[in-house]
């Protein structure tokens, strides 16, 4: 069955039905489609108003030469950096800025962004800690040894918190660069007990550590055209802007350590066994994961700390970070990808301690080649020669490699959550090689375009892996709970990382649902995937803004989105679209239809009310020679009337005939005998507009489904009503049905027969129910008997 165009004009009782039908719309209609306008920053040279780069486009750059020395005994870490600073830009810099990153582990350095703090509802011992006044040095953060030119001569600097500014002896004009040195030392932090995202883990059992050495150098600020200095102070939330350049970076190590690194290793032939060296050959050309260090290796090497040391030598080029790894406890495994868009051979490697080994050697490395292929297919082709998932118990991402989590029980075994949850990790941390490691984005201002466009493709990720894997972001439905929150306890995803409070659902959920949203309800996945890939393409291994991704989408789609990004991104209403009412009627056959053969009267020539200013003046002006006067053809009864040459007829008529359709045969109204009328009332009852999808049930059991774009809204923000002409009677009427569009309301979606939706205490009562019965008669579930895998 189709929805019926109807050609004869029925007429229905009360004149209800007229197709779209929108109220009065004078005290109705907001700002919800129209243009983002100023909102936006004004587009010029450096962005256009597409959301492309322009041709003025410029970015600067700093390459690094970097020796770390790890002290394991004192668990310090020394470094000395030369820095290469290119200056891209139109611009003449006196100072430069650079990150000190690990002084927010300082408890007299740190950026000092207090939060509220309050008394337990109960204060026991362990709540008993004298406060210091003032706070006394916990003797973390970076200590600066020296910081001089290429030649030596010392630089002046200042360090506030987590900035350091480096004051130039001359200005670097436009063009320039300039090279300079720092040499640095940290105490490294028990990242498990202080926090953070690098330090070292302590195994109490082998007594060894695994470090995560981030954030670990002085490292450049973003100078640009939208910001200059990008130096917020880094609060441990909003994480990094960050500048392209080239690395050469050698680590001093314990000799029996296993290293890994942001970059291509240099010096294998010096660093590993022979034996080692053989199995790295052999994995470059593996379509399976080949342990290059195996977990007797590993076991072996845990048991003595050798006082021997060894460099590590490795480059990396086109990154906008450098980060590493370093253990004893390190089994690590590799194989080849390549990348179908570009033909790049990939080293998908894997490293882990034994107390995750039966998960990590099953799954981790082929979960980073199905991730960088499957982001290459949404994005840009993967451009780097490895990818790398460390486990750490942890989940943070920097070029090339990333740390995770995802261990087994001693006994080896590991429950189905634990499998997901480090198969998800994986996947949303070596996604970040995309996003933001090669589309750029301001981490520290924007957590929304790094978490948010990486989590969206981690869920596209996620059902190409499993179609039945439980993603917890992306799917429209999982929003609901996060958009049903007061108003006061949500903002706009358009915030800056140090002001949100609902972390998780703002930065990651809330953009990854719309992005989804907008993927499969209302631009369609063709359009779509060619406006995200144009974005990703036009900014990899630059520096975008919201409104570059905004507008690029908008140009790539030819789909004015300016209504959906300024309600879900720049707004916290939710989606509650309602069914109010249903009005049925029968149509009325024998009734006169409504275009029919009209004659409209005049009883006199129509004048002018009144002759307003512009009038007058036109006819003093004695320049102007009017059209009718000059055509004798236009003179007609009513011209000469209006100047006075023609008097009116009273018993004459002034008419014009309207001839729309002739009558309708009556023997073509018996098809529409069985016709039946519909107008459903819709209201917006949350806020945020939503096109409505309908799902039509009728009395035979057949289904159709309909779908009203978000314009439908447009002229009428809280009220419209639609018509629908059937030939069989309708059963009932569904809102949403798929719950694609996160309504936070499912009880008013819902007209006729139709069971009300069963609670999730409801369906929790019936699985418990059946599991008590089954459990009864003796039955197990599978699930239950499996228990670990």
């Amino acid at each position: 069955m189709h929805l019926k165009s109807l050609v004869l004009a029925i007429i229905l009782p009360l004149g209800l039905f007229g197709q779209n039908i929108q109220n009065n719309p004078t005290s109705n209609h907001g700002n919800k489609f129209e243009p983002l306008g100023t909102i936006l920053p004004t587009p010029n040279i450096y962005r256009t108003a597409s959301g492309a780069p322009g041709q003025g486009y410029w970015q600067n750059r700093a390459d690094y030469e970097i020796t770390a020395f790890l002290d394991e005994d004192k668990r310090n870490l020394r470094g000395s950096e030369t820095v290469t600073y290119y200056n891209n830009s139109p611009d003449d810099l006196e100072y430069l800025w650079l990150q000190l990153d690990e002084n927010q582990q300082s408890s007299t350095k740190n950026a000092a962004y207090d939060t509220q703090t309050t008394l337990p509802s109960t204060i026991t011992t362990d709540d008993l800690k004298t406060t210091d006044l003032p706070a006394k040095d916990n003797g973390y953060g970076v200590n600066l040894e020296k910081v001089t030119d290429a030649s030596g001569a010392p630089l002046k600097y200042v360090v506030n918190k987590t900035m350091m500014r480096i004051d130039l002896p001359k200005v670097l004009k436009k063009g320039e660069k300039i090279t300079f040195k720092i040499d640095w030392n940290y105490n490294i932090p028990n990242r498990i007990a202080m926090g953070g995202r690098g330090g070292y883990e302590f195994f109490p059992e082998d007594g060894n550590d695994l470090y995560t050495i981030t954030q670990w150098f002085p490292r450049m600020c973003v100078y640009s055209d939208f910001n200059g200095w990008q130096h917020n102070q880094f609060t441990g939330r909003g994480e990094f802007a960050l500048v392209f350049g080239n690395y050469k970076v050698s680590m001093n190590v314990p000799a029996d350590h296993i290293v890994a690194a942001t970059g291509s290793g240099k010096n294998f032939e010096e660093v590993l066994t022979s034996a080692q060296l053989l199995r790295w050959k052999q994995a470059q050309n593996a379509k399976e994961p080949i342990e290059i260090v195996t977990l007797a290796e590993a076991k072996k090497a845990e048991k003595s700390k050798s006082k021997e040391r060894k460099i590590w030598k490795f480059e990396a080029e086109n990154v906008r970070d450098f980060a590493w790894t370093s253990s004893r406890k390190f089994i690590w495994d590799g194989m080849k990808v390549t990348i179908p868009e570009n033909k790049n051979e990939v080293m998908a490697m894997s490293l882990y301690p034994k107390e995750a080994y039966n998960l990590y050697r099953k799954f981790s490395t082929k979960v980073i080649a199905h991730t960088i292929k499957t982001y290459s297919e949404y994005t840009v082709p993967y451009p780097y020669p490895v990818a790398q998932s460390i486990e750490a118990a942890n989940g943070m991402e920097y070029p090339m490699i990333c740390f995770n989590f995802g261990r087994t029980e001693k006994d080896g075994t590991y429950s189905e959550g634990i499998k997901n949850g480090m198969i998800g990790v994986i996947i949303h941390e070596v996604g970040h090689n995309f996003f933001p490691m090669i589309i750029n984005s301001d981490e520290r201002q924007w957590s929304w375009m790094d978490e948010g466009l990486n989590t969206f493709v981690e869920y596209l990720t996620e059902e190409k892996w499993d179609n039945k894997f439980p993603s917890r972001r992306g799917p429209a439905h999982t929003i609901v709970d996060y958009m049903k929150l007061p108003k006061d306890q949500l903002e706009p995803i358009m915030t800056n990382s140090e002001n949100i409070n609902q972390f998780g659902p703002n930065a990651y959920s809330k953009p990854a649902t719309g992005l989804n949203i907008l993927r499969e309800t209302i631009v369609g996945r063709e359009l779509f995937d060619k406006a995200f890939k144009t974005y990703s393409k036009r900014w990899a291994f630059k520096h975008p803004e919201p409104a570059d991704f905004f507008r690029t989408m908008n140009d790539a789609s030819a789909e004015n989105l300016d209504w959906f990004w300024r309600g879900w991104f720049y707004g916290i209403e939710p989606v509650d679209i309602s069914i109010n009412k249903v009005t049925v009627a029968t149509p009325d056959l024998n009734a006169e239809p409504r275009n029919r053969k009209v004659n409209y009267t005049v009883e006199k020539p129509l004048l002018n009310e009144f002759d307003d200013i512009s009038k007058v003046r036109n006819r003093e002006d004695k320049s102007i020679t009017f059209y009718t006067d000059k055509d004798k053809e236009t003179q007609d009864f009513y011209w000469r009337y209006d100047r006075g040459m023609e008097k009116v007829d009273e018993n004459k008529t002034y008419s014009l005939d309207l001839d729309f359709h002739e009558k309708v045969p009556a023997k073509e109204k018996a098809q529409f005998e069985n016709t039946y009328a519909y107008q459903i009332d819709f209201s917006n009852k949350g806020g945020l507009v939503m096109p409505i999808i309908l799902e039509f049930t009728f009395e035979d059991g057949t289904k159709l489904h309909d779908k009203s774009s978000a314009q439908i809204w447009r002229k009428n923000e809280q009220k419209v009503s639609k018509t629908y002409y059937f030939e069989k009677k309708l059963k009932s009427i569904q809102l949403d049905p798929m719950r694609e569009t996160a309504d936070i309301n499912l009880e008013n979606n819902f007209w006729g027969d139709m069971p009300a939706p069963t609670s999730k205490f409801e369906v929790f009562k019936q699985k418990t129910g059946s599991a008590a019965r089954g459990a009864a008669k003796g039955e197990v579930n599978p699930m239950q008997a499996a228990g670990k895998k």
